[in-house]
Parts: C-alpha cells; structure tokens; sequence
C-alpha cells in the first residue's frame, strides 16, 4: 500500500512551445518559392484535477514538466500542440502557490534565464547568448541577418513582448494561486453544450484548473515577410513554459472525525460500524493506526446501520489476520457467514438492536453489504485517525499532520477507554490539544464515546471477559464520574446550556453503536442543512 503524505512542495513547469521553421516553398520549375516554414506548436499547459480514486499524495510526483510542443516544418506545416498534462489530487487537496519571498519557492522561467546568463562572462557573450535562445537562422546566414535592419527590427519587436509577459509575470505574484480541491467537478458542472454546435462534435474533457502555460510556439519565417524584406531567413523559437511552485496541503473531508488516544478503540470502532469494510488495523499495541482511514456509514430509515448485518463479531484479531483467515476458509470451500473468523457472542443488553440475517444464503454470488443497497436511505463518511498524545499542538509525534485531518469534518467525536484509570483526564488534554491547535476547533465536537464498556456487564462465559461484581461497580462508577465531568465542562458553545451526549458502547462485541450512528446521523444532517 502506498504510504500516507498530505503535505508536499510541487515544481511545475508549463511544456516549452516548438521552435519555428525557416524554409522555402521548392517545386518543379520553381527552384526559389516563397517562405514556407511553419509555426511552432503549443507546449502542454498543466491542470491539477481532484479524484476520488486517491486518498494520499504520495502518488503526485514532485516535478511536473509539461511536454514541449511540435516544431513547424516546411510547406507551411505547424507543429502539434502538446497534450495537456493533468496532476491527479486526492479530494480535500488545498492547493498554495509559494509567495516570491519564500526561499522553497523555484526561479521562474525568467529568473531562470537570467541565472543561466549571469554566468555568461563578457557582455557580447551574454547577447550572443540570448539570441541563440530566441532564433532560427537558415544555415550559413546568422552573421548576414545580424546586419540586416528587418532582423534588428524583428529582434526590437520580440524584445518588447517579452518585457511585457516580464511585467504580467511579475504581478501574477501579487495574486497568488490558491485552490480548495473539495469538491469533484465534471463537464456538466463547468460548461453546458452550445444546442447549435455542429453534430458530431467530441465533448472536450474537463481537465481541472489550469496552473501553469505552455510556452507559445515560435513563428516560422513568413510572419516575418515585410515590404522590404520578401525572403526573411529567419524564425524564432518557441518561449519556455510557466514555472511555479504550489504548496498541496491535503484535509481528508470526512462527515464525522474521531479523536482519540492512542489504543482508545477508534479503528475498532470504525471496523464494527462500517461490518469490518473499513480497511483499518487493530491490534492490542499503541499506534497501530498511522494513517487516517475513511469508511462509509450506510443507515436505514429505522436507523439500522450496515455493520448489523454481519452479526456481532469480535474484533480482536488484526485485519490482516483476519483476511489470511478468511482466504483460508475459501480456499477450503467453507462459507464464511456460517463460520466467522472472530468469536461469535450473543448479544447482551447494552444492544438494543436486532441483528438482521440474511436469508438468501444460497447465493453464493452476491456481494458483501449488496442486501442493504435496498435499505439505505443515508450515508455519511467518518474517518479513524491517528491517536492524539500531550503537544500534538506542537507537533509532537507528528501531531499537525494528524490534527490537519480532522479540520474540516462537520463534526468531532470523542473516543475515550472507559477501562483507563481516568477517562475524564483524556477527555480534557484531546479538547485543550484540539483548542490549542486551531481556537475554536474543540467546538465541533458533539459527542463522547466511551468505549470498552463491555465491564459494565457480565459477559457470556468462556470468552475471556472479566465478570467480577467489584470490576462492573467500578466501571459504572468511571461512567457515571465520566458523565458528571462532560456535563460540568464539556459544554457545546451553540446552545450554551447543553451537554454533549455521552454513550457507553463496546466496538468489540458490537454493543449499543445503535445509538451511536443515530447521533451521528443527526449531526451530519444539521451540518447538511447549514445548522452547524
């Protein structure tokens, strides 16, 4: 799997334009036409393009040359315009370009120029220099054209636009690029079809925001044709592209985020929502989780979820070990909702849900989760994110990349361990992490989940739980100091009086997520609405 990167520095250079054609239409009984050289083509312009298809930016390459376009050639043939080169971004992506004093910022095309002349010693070699970058001389007349007046006339002339693309170039620095990447845009949303546009016209291909040009192609000699000068022996080449360095700051845009400590159960979680779709790691050991994970809550309109589907599993094994499992009953040819890979508990009275079967075991051919297509009516993103330690603020154990993630969810969910010696501590030093990151971020969180409270009750015998009285008075006890401190101190800002809600779950054996996804559900919908 690729590994996790939401921040990078990218290099762009548009694709150098074709150089012009110095030639001279030749036919039978014509042996002196008239000038027949081509214009350059385009150099590729660059687009950036958000997709769904990536979730990190560990693909995107750190420099990103455009192709160089085609040079014109004899009887009046232009070059080829170059493809366009497109940047494919993951979704959320907030595109920066680098401001003109900041030292990780490239030279553009122009500094470049001037860098690369700057080591150039004597003044006459510095100009030879500069018109070898800019002309095509037919061959064995460069030392006649230098002394003709309509060469020096065109030379004044180019010299002119260049000093005023020089001057464009340099105020494109007092509107620096920027771009939130998020949101998926298709033809359909950006331009609508002319209804008198001839039949049998292509639709042109959304490519993104454009980021960079493509330098212009050079002119074959004919543009140069004047009164005085029929037979110009000269073209120009083509310009060099755009350079500019972009800043890709990546924000995952999920629905709900979850803020947790390490080993608080989050993956667990996500896994026991989400029927173990989600693609997240779990295991005993702290930081098992290094990368931001996304998975999809599908709900019903009774609020049944997809993750109830499969029963209730206990997740207590890692997902890799789950998946070599389950290849292994496969290859054994035995079905795995008849013989699931984890323990198989019954459900006790912290769920308050039915677990819906599916009936139709005899097709063998349906996809996992393809039953509840039918039944959904609500869908929303939550993403598992790597758990906070003290100074995540101040970046300790990479805390800003981890905290970037979660900036742009709707809303913030608390994960504590109810099996920790002070849950309450927890909950404090993730909102003071959360206010000292970005003022005002704590104030997006909407809920407190206690996880682990499988202590709460006795469970079934023989699978491992602990089911001493003394440990269920404890456990209740941390609940209910737990909920007394949310009341006291953990207020939402909207209302000014009410609490978040606190819900006991187990994300292991699937207890009580009913009421979970129910307030999840109700606190995307109001972000939805524009309550939030």
């Amino acid at each position: 799997g690729q590994s996790f990167l939401d921040h990078l520095i990218v290099t762009v250079r548009g694709g150098k334009g074709g150089n012009g054609c110095v030639a001279f239409h030749r036919e039978k009984f014509k042996p002196l036409g008239p000038p027949s050289g081509g214009n350059g083509g385009c150099g590729s312009d660059v687009y950036i393009l958000p997709t769904p298809a990536l979730t990190t930016l560990s693909s995107v390459p750190r420099r990103v040359h455009g192709l160089p376009g085609g040079s014109g050639q004899g009887t009046w043939q232009h070059g080829r315009n170059a493809e366009p080169t497109v940047i494919r971004v993951p979704v959320g992506t907030v595109v920066k370009e680098l401001g003109y004093d900041d030292p990780r910022r490239a030279p553009d095309e122009w500094e470049a120029e001037d860098e690369a002349l700057g080591e150039i010693g004597g003044e006459e070699e510095k100009k030879a220099a500069w018109r070898e970058r800019r002309w095509v001389h037919y061959p064995r007349w460069q030392d006649d054209n230098l002394e003709r007046d309509t060469f020096k006339q065109a030379e004044r002339a180019v010299w002119r636009e260049e000093r005023e693309r020089r001057w464009m170039r340099r105020q494109r620095y007092l509107d620096p690029l920027w771009l939130d990447l998020s949101t998926v845009e298709s033809e359909a949303d950006v331009s609508e079809r002319d209804v008198d546009a001839p039949l049998g016209l292509g639709k042109k291909e959304y490519l993104g925001h454009l980021v960079a040009r493509g330098g212009g192609g050079g002119l074959g000699n004919p543009n140069f044709v004047s009164q005085t000068s029929r037979s110009p022996k000269f073209a120009t080449k083509g310009q060099e592209g755009e350079r500019i360095a972009l800043s890709l700051e990546l924000k995952i845009l999920a629905d709900i985020g979850l803020v947790g400590m390490p080993n608080a159960g989050k993956s667990t979680l996500l896994r026991a929502l989400t029927g173990g779709r989600a693609k997240t790691e779990v295991a005993s050991y702290a930081f098992t989780t290094l990368n931001p994970v996304l998975g999809v809550i599908r709900v019903a309109d009774d609020g049944t979820f997809e993750g109830e589907f499969r029963g209730v599993n206990v997740f207590e094994e890692t997902a890799i070990e789950e998946e070599r499992e389950l290849e292994k009953q496969l290859a054994e040819h035995v079905d795995p909702s008849l013989e699931p890979t984890s323990s198989f508990i019954p459900d006790t009275s912290l769920s308050d849900s039915e677990v819906i079967v599916n009936e139709e075991e005899d097709n063998k051919d349906q996809q996992p989760g393809f039953p509840f297509d039918i039944l959904e009516s609500f869908r929303f993103t939550i993403s598992d994110n790597p758990g906070l330690i003290a100074g995540a603020s101040s970046n300790v154990g990479l805390g800003h990349s981890f905290l970037r993630s979660l900036e742009r969810s709707h809303a913030l969910v608390y994960v504590v361990d109810l099996a920790g010696d002070a849950p309450w501590d927890e909950l404090r030093a993730l909102r003071d992490e959360l206010e000292a990151y970005l003022p005002g971020m704590s104030e997006k969180a909407r809920l407190v989940i206690a996880n682990k409270a499988d202590l709460l009750v006795p469970l079934y015998e023989g699978d491992g739980g602990d089911g001493h009285e003394e440990a269920v008075e404890n456990a209740k006890a941390k609940l209910r100091r737990l909920e007394e401190f949310v009341k006291a101190e953990m207020v939402i800002s909207e209302g000014g009086e009410a609490a978040m809600d606190v819900i006991p779950v187990s994300a292991k054996y699937g207890q009580n997520l009913k009421k979970v996804v129910l307030a999840m559900k109700g606190y995307v919908e109001e972000a939805r609405r524009g309550v939030l």
